[in-house]
């Protein structure tokens, strides 16, 4: 019988008893590690692109801004200088204002104040023609009312109202307000010197028999002492505007032009012109003969 030589074994065991795997293709485990591998360098390659890109651009934002900042400065300065030029717009404003009014008093009567005196209303304004030279106050409504007598300043006249014919300007308490006649003492009240404007002459002012002057102040119609002052002067001087009803004028503030006097709870007042019929018919009056 032929003697049998001991083969070793066709796969030995290592020494710490790992024995390889046959189950599988040879080489599987290195392609596994390749392939992570490659995959890490290009995860590796695209972060660093990216970053190389996002760093230029971050750096390059930077002069841009310096190069805005130098182009802009003088911008800046040439946008503010026409702020100031502009500045000077109101006074044109001013001025066109004033040129509403009778005269341009109306510019330093707002001075006095602190206030800008508003315009006249454009539109259904009364009109300034004939009845600024007494025309339209000469018929009043009586006799011995000739406008030329207004402007010498030498003629006395009461002021009646048109919608409350039966009512007239009448000094009470210092407060001019519609009332209808009553005794010797109240139709003296209701009578008044009309002169030439203390403001202006082409417009009227009025005086009391005791010498006051009839002057507006927080828009009332008051009886006052001249105080010898511009603003009061201004404040006393109320230029003759046509009125819609025939035979009366609007009164219009010398220094507020666009306010006239017109009577409200039987209190007369300044009140900015409204087109309206109500307003129109309480600021028309009528110069007639004096009550007393």
């Amino acid at each position: 019988m032929p003697e049998t030589t001991p083969q070793p074994p066709p796969h030995p065991s290592w020494e710490n008893g790992w024995a390889p795997d046959t189950s599988r293709a040879p080489g599987t485990r290195r392609l596994w590690l390749a392939g992570t591998l490659a995959i890490a360098t290009i995860v590796a390659c695209v972060t660093a692109i990216a970053v190389s890109r996002t760093t230029p651009d971050q750096a390059s934002s930077a002069p841009p801004a310096t190069d805005a900042h130098t182009d802009n400065g003088p911008g800046l300065l040439s946008f503010a200088s026409p702020t100031t030029t502009g500045a000077t717009a109101p006074a044109k404003d001013k001025s066109g204002m004033a040129s509403t009014g009778p005269t341009g008093s109306a510019s330093a009567a707002a001075s006095a104040h602190g206030t800008t005196p508003k315009a006249s209303p454009t539109g259904a304004k009364p009109s300034k023609s004939s009845s600024s030279t007494g025309g339209s106050s000469g018929s009043g409504g009586s006799s011995g009312s000739g406008g030329s007598g207004q402007q010498t300043g030498s003629a006395r006249k009461s002021v009646r109202s048109v919608n409350y014919p039966d009512r007239y300007w009448h000094v009470s308490d210092g407060l001019v307000k519609l009332d209808a006649p009553r005794g010797s003492e109240s139709r003296e009240d209701s009578s008044f010197t009309v002169v030439k404007g203390l403001a202006n002459s082409s417009c009227f002012s009025f005086k009391t028999a005791d010498g006051r002057y009839l002057r507006h102040r927080d828009f009332i119609l008051r009886a006052m002492s001249d105080d010898g002052s511009s603003l009061f002067k201004q404040d006393a001087t109320f230029c003759a505007r046509a009125s819609s009803y025939s035979g009366a004028v609007m009164l219009e503030s010398v220094n507020y032009p666009g306010r006239y006097l017109r009577h409200q709870n039987f209190q007369l007042k300044l009140d900015p012109y409204q087109n309206s019929d109500l307003y129109r018919a309480d600021s028309a009056f009528r110069f007639v003969d004096p009550l007393g």
